[in-house]
């Protein structure tokens, strides 16, 4: 897929702008879109000329949640399944399973959750139901004075998706999340920084370039492979059972960068000088990923 029809892919100098482009419909959400916003974040997992990306919306709203004025099943779900969890299970996935089952914004989430680029939100207005749980896999959201989210799965009598509940805990915490997911009350951005779920608040006009300094700070000297295994190292390592689990990866990790990149940031670092890394994230070392996605 090269060109979309419901986003903005826009690259420059490193950094990735997707802007979510329907601004007419609040940029809610569709099946179309769920597809584009995949294909857009493996697209630039394997772009070795992103280094980061940075997230918004269109117009006045970041996404207003799930076009609700589709026919049919305005999840995109095929009612003529029976779904068990051993369907869920299956490998390969099936394509009645994977298209008429699987919920649209967690094949977003998994495909961001799989990114090694460091991924950043700029939550310019309302972020409602699918809207606020695709920010949840991002590693920073900032938020515009006028921003509004909510999580309001409860009041439709539906649940939350979009892994949405494997993250927002991890953010925010057990209590809180469940407050937010059984009140499905719509909060305002002063909320959200208070109780941790975004890093900063800023003037509507000022967000998206805030966000954009922002995520610069975060790849400026930086080698592609360290920040790449830090970020899925962090994802991946803080859910595992025993912390030997995660020693294990650490020391892989260690091993290869320190043969790597490593050896150019010591280097820099003794003759007091910008490090000049040469790896790419397309080439991680042989023992990534080391778990299944």
């Amino acid at each position: 897929m090269t060109s979309y029809n419901t986003i903005r892919y826009e690259h420059d100098d490193g950094l990735l702008r997707l802007t979510l482009n329907r601004p007419d419909s609040l940029n809610a959400f569709t099946v179309e879109m769920a597809d584009e916003l995949e294909d857009a974040y493996r697209r630039a997992n394997s772009d070795d000329a992103v280094k980061a990306i940075v997230v918004t919306g269109a117009g006045k709203a970041f996404c207003a949640g799930m076009d609700l004025s589709v026919g049919d099943n305005v999840f995109g779900l095929d009612e003529s399944q029976e779904p068990t969890l051993a369907d869920m299970q299956e490998r390969p996935v099936r394509e009645e399973i994977q298209r008429g089952v699987r919920d649209t914004g967690g094949r977003v989430t998994l495909a961001m959750y799989d990114c090694l680029k460091p991924i950043v939100g700029a939550i310019n207005g309302a972020a409602v139901g699918i809207g606020a749980t695709m920010t949840l896999p991002m590693d920073f959201r900032l938020a515009s004075e006028k921003a509004r989210i909510g999580f309001v799965f409860g009041r439709l009598g539906i649940t939350p998706e979009a892994c949405s509940t494997w993250f927002l805990p991890r953010i925010v915490g057990t209590q809180q999340a469940l407050e937010w997911f059984y009140r499905a009350d719509i909060f305002d951005a002063q909320e959200a920084l208070g109780k941790g779920l975004v890093r900063s608040v800023h003037a509507p006009e000022e967000l998206v370039d805030a966000a954009c300094t922002f995520a610069r700070t975060l790849i400026a000297d930086r080698s592609p492979v360290s920040i790449g295994l830090i970020r899925q190292m962090t994802l991946r390592n803080a859910a595992q059972p025993h912390p030997r689990m995660a020693h294990d990866v650490d020391s892989l990790a260690m091993f290869y960068t320190s043969i790597g990149d490593g050896k150019e940031g010591v280097q820099a670092f003794l003759e007091k000088r910008a490090p000049q890394f040469t790896g790419k994230a397309s080439d991680m070392p042989p023992f990534y990923p080391w778990q299944d996605s």
